[in-house]
């Protein structure tokens, strides 16, 4: 199947004769076996199959292989949120002693992770601006460096990452490019294309698009040579001892390796696996990724628009403004569409939006975003709140602003609502 629209429906299960048409739900968190030589076959990974869910589940590895598929990757795992997703898709190659180079416009969960939690960890950041030059960007890496990491779309920010110089200037250095796709969706953007090597979602944002199941995944495109950089990825290409000296490159190639060591040693190790049943509503909701971002898109544009000719409003971001600075960005990365997300200034600063968020009667206020309800969100007392004002500025995350993520109920009644409560201010 090559349409991202079949994709979305059917990828990654095909059922056989009298089998069930929806990916079944195997909620249980064992596996029996005849003998205990078929289980040790998997244990020293020599055989594929399930023992325990906390490392694997067949429902989990379903959904997985619909994503990678909607990517266009190698190899894919599920994990139990989008945070998971990214510390597990930088830590399986970064250890302590080591660097990574990250955009400085990322969610700010993100963002902490990196900068505080991880750096604990021994790993050091270094933060560049999503619009830095060739020659700023290469000046980021050091000899240790292991990664280089941005997002599609930046949260809240609404950046664009240049994925193509990031991928360039990671593979000069002999790096990975990690992006996290969550906003874009590959219905919107497919990373690989453009040079990216892993891909992260939170799929608890658009892909389950219903506010019902927390979720993450990581997918590997395949095609980044571990090998060829051997002395940098010694977890990848050397023998892991809590595995009876398996070489992962070596077994798995490089199609398999990293999701392969990520799923038998990280989860193994830190278990943030997703549930049998949230991977299933998550299933759900891929099934009509491609028709709500459509529709998520087009109302973002409206309200996008509404918004800049609004007096009360100092300014709006989104890629798919003509006076956007990422519009052109936008136009080779995105030419579909990019999110449902908007961002944007209420005239009067910080307790302007403040005011102009509590007379919302459609839109709720909410950590949440991307999903089918329309939600509204101040970052800087909010997601972003552990930042210092250099830090928000440096992440594209100015005190005034507001982030909406525009939902799927009428366009009509969105943009009343949305006058009403300017109106207030």
């Amino acid at each position: 199947m090559s349409g991202i629209e079949t994709r979305c429906v059917q990828g990654g299960y095909t059922p056989g004769n009298g089998e069930p048409r929806q990916i079944p739900i195997i909620q249980s968190t064992t596996f029996k076996y005849d003998t205990s030589e078929d289980m040790g076959k998997l244990f020293d990974l020599q055989a594929e199959g399930y023992f325990y869910s906390r490392l694997q589940n067949p429902t989990c590895d379903t959904v997985a292989a619909r994503i990678c598929s909607l990517e266009g990757g190698s190899a894919a795992m599920l994990t139990g949120s989008g945070q998971a997703a990214n510390f597990y898709a930088v830590f399986n190659i970064a250890n302590a002693g080591d660097h990574v180079v990250a955009s400085s416009a990322i969610y700010g969960g993100t963002y902490n992770l990196f900068a505080v939690t991880m750096k604990k960890m021994g790993i050091d950041f270094t933060f560049v601006s999503p619009d830095c030059t060739e020659a700023e960007l290469d000046a980021a890496f050091r000899p240790n460096t292991k990664a280089l990491f941005g997002e599609t779309i930046a949260n809240p920010a609404l950046c664009v990452l240049d994925i193509e110089m990031f991928a360039k200037a990671a593979h000069r250095h002999g790096v990975p490019l990690i992006v996290d796709n969550t906003f874009a969706t590959p219905v919107n953007c497919r990373p690989f294309e453009w040079g990216a090597d892993i891909v992260t979602h939170s799929t608890t944002k658009y892909m389950d698009g219903h506010g019902s199941a927390v979720g993450g995944c990581i997918v590997d495109s395949g095609r980044f040579d571990w090998d060829a950089y051997a002395e940098k990825y010694p977890g990848l290409t050397t023998p892991d001892e809590s595995y009876h000296g398996i070489i992962y490159t070596r077994q798995f190639g490089r199609e398999k390796a990293f999701i392969t060591k990520a799923t038998s040693q990280l989860m193994r190790d830190l278990g943030s696996v997703q549930s049998p049943q949230s991977a299933f509503l998550l299933g759900l909701g891929l099934e009509s990724l491609h028709v709500r971002m459509e529709r998520h898109c087009a109302s973002a544009q409206a309200v996008a628009e509404f918004l800049s000719g609004h007096e009360k409003i100092t300014w709006v971001r989104y890629c798919g403004l003509k006076g956007d600075p990422y519009y052109a960005r936008a136009q080779k990365y995105l030419p579909k569409g990019s999110c449902g997300v908007v961002s944007f200034g209420v005239r009067g600063g910080r307790k302007a939006a403040e005011t102009f968020m509590k007379h919302l009667k459609v839109a709720a206020i909410e950590t949440h975003v991307a999903d089918a309800r329309t939600c509204c969100l101040h970052p800087a007392s909010a997601t972003h709140r552990q930042m210092s004002d250099e830090e928000l500025t440096a992440a594209g995350v100015s005190p005034d602003l507001v982030r909406l993520s525009v939902g799927l109920e009428s366009l009509e009644d969105l943009i009343a609502d949305l006058d009403q409560a300017l109106s207030a201010v």
